[in-house]
């Protein structure tokens, strides 16, 4: 029997994910928090982050393709 301690929290198994994602929006709400990122990246130069398989994100392109056949 190991006498360790875990860093983490033990989290439910019974996890309420839509609570928690109305919880998240809540939070951004009360806290003005996508007016202030506006604010603070006003005039700053525009980037993107694309995260997933490229056909998720972005238009296919035939090279795309030819992996998948």
């Amino acid at each position: 029997m190991s006498d360790q301690v875990s860093a983490f929290e033990k989290v439910s198994a019974d996890a309420d994910f839509v609570h928690g994602e109305h919880w998240v929006l809540k939070f951004w709400k009360e806290r003005d928090i996508f007016n202030k990122l506006r604010r603070q990246n006003a005039g700053k130069k525009r980037w993107s982050f694309l995260d997933g398989p490229i056909t998720a994100n972005n238009p296919m392109g035939v090279h795309h393709a030819w992996g998948r056949t």
